[in-house]
């Protein structure tokens, strides 16, 4: 099990992308959970390895398997700590 089986497309922020790196031509392209949605209501029930294995490469004549990964939309921040 792992993170894509236990998340559905309806648990994450209508804003958050996707990233799809087609695993062929190595071409990246994003995607929304609101561009999910809009293609019916019921596919808010996907979960994510499901829509990862029905989404394919959107460069012109490749039609590659992809693989999506989540975009952390804040900043990161480095570790502050030590040894005490």
């Amino acid at each position: 099990m792992n993170w894509k089986a236990n998340l559905q497309i309806r648990d994450l922020d209508p804003e958050q992308r996707l990233e799809a790196t087609c695993k062929v031509c190595g071409h990246v392209h994003f995607v929304t959970p609101a561009q999910v949605l809009r293609q019916g209501a019921e596919r808010g029930f996907l979960y994510v390895d499901e829509l990862e294995r029905e989404t394919i490469c959107k460069a012109r004549g490749c039609r590659g398997q992809v693989r999506l990964a989540m975009v952390r939309s804040g900043e990161t921040s480095g570790f502050v700590g030590g040894l005490a």
